[in-house]
């Protein structure tokens, strides 16, 4: 039982958002307090956790009709519908909580992420392909957050963070939603921007990533101010921006299952190296 309960909060996701938020505060903290850095990792990932345990409750029909997600504890009836209710609601109060402790804008931005995410993108994914769009606001909120913990409040920095993790969920997700173009049309889902896995999506995927590598690059010209990084961590930034950029006209030019799950995982691994470069930049110059 406990691991079904695991299992809803979609641990590997939560782990990954929790890391950008941890990449966030390093960020932008001039000093390191282990105690927030604890609180940020619980109390992230018990936002994160929740709005998945809300998100699998909400979609529990559709997906019991998806072979990729019919055999989650809320379909098969492993978990109770009002038992899961409890554990996400407990989940995200705790979880609010840990961050006020840390600071008010901080729990604010966090709370604000559950609401965007199960009450706003979740509804939407059935209705229009802009669910993307509005999923891309919570989606970004994690890096940003990391930088609001250590410092207390909102400017061009963490709006910076935010604009790079948010303009990177697009090809992420359309990659995503290609490959697994029957299986979301089997639930109802609508994650692709015409609606298919065609050249019009493949066009959109190439042109959101390479905004994606510009909006990285920004830190690099001095105008973001406390965030910015070397020339040769901007070199490093740019080549994987190449390489993303590679898969993505790839796509374009293939338009396969295969190549869009390498494209899956290549822009996980690129958002991962990116916030890895700003961190190491930040304590090598």
């Amino acid at each position: 039982m406990l691991a079904n309960y695991v299992e809803i909060t979609k641990p590997r996701l939560s782990i990954v958002v929790v890391f950008s938020s941890i990449a966030g505060y390093f960020l932008g903290a001039e000093t390191y307090d282990w105690l927030t850095i604890v609180l940020l990792c619980i109390g992230g990932y018990f936002l994160v956790g929740s709005s998945n345990v809300f998100n699998q409750i909400i979609e529990r029909d559709r997906d019991a009709l998806m072979k990729r997600t019919m055999n989650r504890p809320i379909p098969t009836g492993r978990i109770a519908v009002n038992h899961a209710w409890v554990f996400g609601l407990t989940m995200a109060l705790t979880g609010v909580y840990l961050l006020y402790l840390i600071n008010w804008p901080t729990a604010f931005f966090g709370a604000l992420s559950i609401v965007l995410y199960a009450a706003v993108y979740t509804p939407l994914k059935t209705r229009t392909p802009l669910c993307v769009f509005v999923g891309a606001f919570p989606g970004a909120i994690p890096y940003m957050l990391g930088w609001v913990a250590a410092s207390g409040s909102f400017g061009i920095e963490p709006g910076t963070l935010f604009m790079l993790q948010f303009f990177w969920q697009f090809p992420h997700f359309w990659a995503i939603g290609w490959m697994l173009e029957s299986d979301y049309k089997a639930g109802g889902f609508k994650m692709l921007p015409t609606g298919a896995a065609d050249k019009g999506t493949a066009v959109q995927i190439v042109l959101y990533t390479i905004w994606t590598i510009a909006v990285s690059l920004i830190p690099a010209f001095g105008v973001t101010g406390s965030l910015y990084m070397t020339l040769w961590s901007a070199a490093l930034v740019l080549l994987l921006g190449l390489w993303f950029l590679y898969y993505s006209i790839k796509l374009f030019r293939e338009r396969t299952n295969a190549v869009a799950r390498k494209l899956m995982l290549v822009s996980v691994s690129y958002i991962t190296l990116i916030q890895i470069i700003y961190v190491v930049d930040k304590f090598i110059r």
